[in-house]
Parts: C-alpha cells; sequence; structure tokens
C-alpha cells in the first residue's frame, strides 16, 4: 500500500473559508489518513513537497457535457458522429478534465447515446484514466425542444423524423416519461435530467419555452422519488422554476432569468441551483470578441435577454442558496476547461471560499458522494489538487493545475491557460 507524505504551503480543505499554511497530508492507500502540522509518518513514506502551492481537494464539475471532443464540432453532431465516436469524446473529456485538476465531473446527458455509462464503469474499474463520473445518460425531453437536436435538420422533415427515433428518451405524455425514468433507472443512471424549457443554444426554441407539461414533469419526479433518483432541471424562467419546485424537484441547472420570489421558494425548499455563469458571461459582462463566437441565434437571445440575465445573476449571488459549480461549455470553449467558472465567479465579484466550497463539499453533496469526497480530512478518498496560482485574487488560478492526486494516485497534469 503506497503512502504520501503532502507538504502543503497553503491547505484549502472545503470546509472552512480560510488557507491554512504549513499543513501536511498524510495518504495510506486511497484514503486521507491524517491533516494537520508536522504530521507522524512511517519511515518509508514518499514526500511530496507542494510548499509553493496551494492544495485543495480534487475540484468537482457539476455541469459538463462530455459527449464531444471540441465546440466546433458539435454542429456535425446530429449526422456525421456515430454512438462510438461520441464514447471516446466522453472518455477523453473525463481524462482531460482529471489532468486539470477536477477530480469528479457530473455529465448531465447529451442529444444522442454516447454510453457514458460504459466510461464511467471503465474508469472505476481501473481499465482507462480520468475524473470520476457521476452521470445521466440521456436528457428527458418532448421533439423540438431543446434537447432535441434535430432542431438544426427542420428543413428536411424526412431526416428529422428518422432522427427522432434515435433519441431513447424523447417523447410525450405521462405514461412515456414514467417509462423512460424506469429505463434510466434501470441502465444505471445516478440521476435524471429533464429538459424542461427552450434554451439558447438550441435555434428555434426560446427560454421560455415550457417543453413539458405539469402532469408529465410530475410523472418523471415522482417516479424517479419512488425509485429514489435525484432529478435535476434544465430552467430559466420564474414560474416553471416554481412549479418543478412544488412537485419536488431535487435541483436547478442554470436559473439564469430566476425572480426574487421564485429564488426565495428555492431556499426554503433547500432546492439547489447550478448557476453555469459561464455560458452568459460574454453578455453580462460584454465580452463581444467572444461572443461573436457563439451562432448567431444564441447571441440574438443573449442581447435580448441581457437585462434579465444581469438582474437574475445579481439574485443568484447575493441569495443563501446552495450554489453548486457547474461550467455547461457547448461554445467558445472545450468541455474539459472546467476552471472557467471560477474565472465567471471572480470577476462577477463573487467571494472567492464560495466558489471553492461550490466546486468542492457543495458539488460533493449535490451529487451525492459527500461522505468519499469534497473535503480533505481523515477517512475521506484522497482527491487533492495543486495550484500555483493566487485562488483567492487570480480568476485564472483553476486553469492552471500543477498537482493532482484520484484516489491516492498522482496523475500528470495539463494547463489550460493560453488555450
Amino acid at each position: 500500500m503506497s503512502a504520501y507524505k503532502i507538504l502543503c504551503g497553503r491547505l484549502y480543505d472545503g470546509i472552512h473559508d480560510e488557507l491554512q499554511p504549513d499543513m501536511e497530508i498524510l495518504v495510506s492507500g486511497d484514503k486521507i489518513r491524517e491533516v494537520g502540522r508536522k504530521v507522524p509518518a512511517p519511515e518509508d513514506v514518499q514526500v511530496i513537497d507542494l510548499s509553493d502551492r496551494t492544495v485543495t481537494p480534487g475540484m468537482i464539475d457539476a455541469h459538463v457535457h462530455a459527449s464531444f471532443f471540441d465546440w466546433r464540432e458539435i454542429d456535425r453532431d446530429a449526422v456525421y458522429y456515430s454512438n462510438g465516436m461520441r464514447t471516446l469524446a466522453v472518455a477523453e473529456c473525463a481524462r482531460k478534465a482529471l489532468m486539470a485538476g477536477f477530480t469528479t465531473i457530473r455529465h448531465v446527458g447529451w442529444f444522442r447515446e454516447d454510453d457514458s455509462l460504459a466510461v464511467k464503469r471503465a474508469i472505476e474499474m481501473g481499465y482507462i484514466q480520468g475524473a470520476r463520473m457521476v452521470v445521466a445518460p440521456h436528457f428527458l425531453c418532448t421533439p423540438g425542444s431543446h434537447g432535441d437536436s434535430t432542431q438544426k435538420l427542420a428543413s428536411n422533415p424526412a431526416l428529422s423524423r428518422f432522427l427522432e427515433d434515435q433519441y431513447p428518451t424523447m417523447g410525450s405524455g405521462p405514461d412515456f416519461f414514467r417509462d423512460a425514468v424506469r429505463h434510466e433507472v434501470k441502465l444505471g443512471a445516478d440521476f435524471i435530467k429533464i429538459m424542461a424549457t427552450g434554451g439558447f443554444f438550441t435555434p428555434n426554441d426560446s427560454p421560455e419555452d415550457v417543453q413539458l407539461s405539469r402532469a408529465e414533469l410530475e410523472a418523471i419526479i415522482h417516479t424517479a422519488r419512488d425509485l429514489h433518483v435525484p432529478v435535476t432541471a434544465h430552467a430559466y424562467t420564474p414560474g416553471l422554476i416554481t412549479t418543478l419546485a412544488e412537485l419536488g424537484i431535487s435541483g436547478i441547472e442554470h436559473a439564469s432569468l430566476i425572480d426574487e420570489p421564485a429564488c426565495r421558494l428555492l431556499e426554503e425548499k433547500g432546492i439547489y441551483v447550478v448557476p453555469t455563469f459561464c455560458p452568459y458571461d460574454e453578455i453580462v459582462l460584454l465580452n463581444e470578441e467572444k461572443l461573436a463566437q457563439k451562432p448567431e441565434e444564441f447571441q440574438k437571445k443573449l442581447y435580448y435577454y441581457r437585462d434579465r440575465l444581469v438582474e437574475s445573476r445579481k439574485i443568484l449571488m447575493k441569495s443563501s442558496l446552495k450554489l453548486g459549480y457547474g461550467t455547461d461549455l457547448v461554445t467558445g470553449y472545450n468541455n474539459y476547461e472546467c476552471g472557467r467558472e471560477y474565472s465567471a465567479w471572480l470577476r462577477n465579484g463573487m467571494d472567492p471560499f464560495r466558489a471553492l466550497k461550490a466546486a468542492t463539499s457543495v458539488n460533493a453533496d449535490i451529487l451525492g458522494i459527500g461522505d468519499r469526497t469534497g473535503t480533505i480530512e481523515p477517512g475521506k478518498l484522497a482527491d487533492l489538487a495543486g495550484w500555483g496560482r493566487d485562488l483567492l485574487n487570480d480568476d485564472l488560478a483553476l486553469l492552471d493545475c500543477s498537482f493532482v492526486m484520484k484516489e491516492g494516485t498522482v496523475y500528470p497534469t495539463i494547463s489550460i491557460i493560453g488555450k
């Protein structure tokens, strides 16, 4: 059994809002055994000197679409990508995310089959290297919705209809969605992902569209509850968020057009939000160069909703909500560039400790793995990352990982800076 003594210049443990100086971590096998100053260790322990760096728990990204190699190819997915190509892309995303200091990612589904559960199992069995994966393999959605990538092929009805049949969890009616939940759980889904409303990225819908009926939403949420599987929903607007909260949703992804009453309801019910600031940051902070990289329909919607996006972001940031950390990178950046969201949080004025906690202990709780990871304390898995930049003042800090350990094994690192 391998043993390491890690010397930390500063330590963020995922619990306390401080960087503790001159701390040490004793790792034995895949677990953290002791944390403190001048930790006693066996004679044959391997010392890893990170005294010039800040050590944190391995980071967690709670909103990743892992099914593509490069964001510039997403428009090719509906026709040109095979299931095998998507599977390879999922594995590559998990590998690069790990090398970037993110030891866990939550894959929130994709338009088509990507065998993400098989990739997750291969990582768990040690056949391939990659971040730990928490997986919803498919979107639950309706035809023509934000979860239907054949929107881009609507001018060819025959091809569009043919490809619709390749989507196992796209349909209509409460009975269809009850069966879809049961099928996802049978496959091994860790959670259920609903595309409840339209979006910014897809061309033919609006973020204000309600794309599942109340009866359909109730069928999904209540069936998943009976099977003890959490449900999260892609949702933007106050009315839909309120409906989802009343029906017992576990969490909300985005909530980018939320208002004060809907936010207070989520706080009262203890429903988490993964706000994914990064995809909307270019419009909130007006970076026209980055905006120009997005599809034309995406840009138009962002400009149209800008004032509401700005106001809703202020509401989320000032709230006492359980805010998770998730990137949702599908344009402009690649899916494994998980540190991008940290940059967005800091540039919008968020307390860096709230951002760090979101990416560690809060996310671990949201993903249901807080008993195993997310903090640096005895008994937890040895998921650790080291950073050479100033985490409290440098918004690019989480793009420049210089050390990563997952379950007691050290892996090579990559820097995203300049990519």
